[in-house]
């Protein structure tokens, strides 16, 4: 009886049995949609990168997280994905999220949502926050035609990424750490000194920040970069 009950709550609510992509906010816990808060209230399964993180976060959101949360992360996406698959086969309805924004968006979840649609399980994408979209309608910069290219590589093959980067005719966007955003941008001026630049960082959060900048100024030490938080960087398209 129990269960039939459940299972009348969830179609109520529109809940069944399927993947639901949900973004979660990037700083402001105001960003959160009524359509995410719905779904994360009525899933009976929330897989997450950072089970303690994302405990904390339904916590500050008051939905209870009591026996749902799911580890989901780059280190066991094999096996896990495996997992989430079956347990939607078996009628249970799963949010995948990540730490903070759009799942997918470098992040995890690539694995999972190829797998659902291998197995023609229904996926629902809920629209919500990312930081890229929201930095690059920010900077001022061309929008009708841009590239994301998420993290650049540490060591192999950076200078070849770098230089692509730079011969791009698009408006190129990537994210960067806050120990290597100094080395990122003096790479880019040493093969463009006169490019424009646009770095924002902290979006959404207290000490959010925009730089606009050419590298020519970069190179004279007139720029001020704060070396924390987390960092999107856009790049003019070649001229």
């Amino acid at each position: 009886m129990q269960n039939n009950y459940d299972n009348e709550q969830k179609l109520k609510n529109n809940i069944s049995p399927c993947l639901y992509i949900v973004p979660t906010p990037i700083g402001n816990l105001k960003d959160i949609t009524l359509r995410a808060l719905e779904v994360l209230k009525n899933v009976d399964i929330i897989a997450c990168e950072d089970t303690r993180r994302s405990g904390l976060l339904l916590k500050s959101l008051d939905i209870s997280s009591k026996n749902r949360l799911r580890s989901y992360h780059d280190y066991n996406e094999g096996t896990k994905t495996i997992q989430i698959i079956n347990e939607i086969k078996n009628g249970k309805s799963v949010a995948l999220i990540s730490d903070a924004g759009t799942p997918c968006i470098s992040d995890p979840g690539y694995k999972l949502v190829s797998s659902a649609k291998e197995n023609n399980i229904k996926i629902v994408s809920l629209p919500g926050p990312t930081a890229l979209i929201t930095a690059l309608v920010t900077s001022g910069m061309a929008v009708h035609n841009f590239t994301f290219i998420g993290f650049p590589p540490a060591k192999k093959g950076r200078q070849t990424f770098i230089k692509d980067v730079v011969n791009a005719e698009n408006t190129t966007i990537l994210y960067e750490s806050s120990h290597k955003i100094l080395k990122l941008i003096k790479e880019i001026a040493e093969l463009d000194s006169n490019r424009n630049i646009f770095i924002s960082r902290e979006i959404t959060k207290i000490y959010e920040e925009h730089i606009s900048f050419n590298t020519s100024s970069f190179l004279k030490n007139e720029i001020n970069i704060v070396e924390k938080g987390e960092f999107v960087v856009i790049i003019e398209g070649k001229k």
